[in-house]
């Protein structure tokens, strides 16, 4: 099964991105991580994006297309893989479409004002990478480690409109490409996690 997560920063993408890799013996292949490991491993395509990211400017799509494709191809993806934080802009799609087929992609929908709320309260650890909400969770000390808790500095209400701007002008081409193909399922994110995840299951 191949699958695509959708859903804006603080959506919840990484929490069900796990749950529905373990439960369906699938790869989770984030963008993020993919393109650390090849400029890690100083392959020829993360040599490319460094050379686009130490300038400050956006990795291209070729590259980015590149990359994913090259991550497709490795053996534990053969009975599917979940992609997450790809693609992000229609070309990416397209040349997607070209490299492999698509069984879902799982729009995780919420509102942008319970986002921006959920975003800005959001605390880490610093230590384990735990996270909590102010909402819920005020002490200084994580619960899971005792190492400090902070706040992220792009967790500030500017720049959690910002992404959240930029995101939703990113996501709609997407959102309207996948909906006719009669691939995209909304998601309602703003519910429990559990019930997030089993609308997802009864999804798929």
């Amino acid at each position: 099964m191949n699958i695509i997560l959708l859903g804006a920063p603080g959506a919840g993408k990484g929490t069900q991105a796990v749950r529905i890799a373990e439960k369906y013996k699938i790869p989770h292949i984030s963008t993020g991580d993919i393109f650390r490991k090849n400029i890690k491993e100083g392959t020829l395509v993360g040599l490319k994006a460094k050379s686009y990211i130490d300038k400050g400017q956006l990795v291209p799509d070729e590259v980015v297309v590149e990359i994913v494709e090259n991550r497709l191809k490795e053996a534990d993806c053969k009975a599917g893989y979940l992609l997450d934080g790809f693609p992000r802009t229609l070309a990416q799609a397209e040349a997607l479409s070209k490299i492999t087929k698509i069984d879902a992609v799982i729009n995780l929908d919420i509102d942008l004002k319970k986002l921006a709320d959920r975003l800005t309260g959001r605390r880490i650890c610093r230590d384990c990478g735990e996270s909590y909400h102010i909402s819920t969770y005020s002490d200084k000390a994580c619960k899971k480690c005792g190492g400090e808790i902070y706040q992220r500095d792009d967790d500030n209400i500017a720049t959690v409109n910002s992404r959240l701007q930029v995101y939703e002008n990113q996501t709609k081409p997407l959102i309207e490409y996948y909906s006719s193909k009669n691939l995209l399922k909304n998601i309602d994110g703003g519910q429990d996690i559990d019930k997030v995840f089993e609308d997802i299951v009864n999804i798929l």
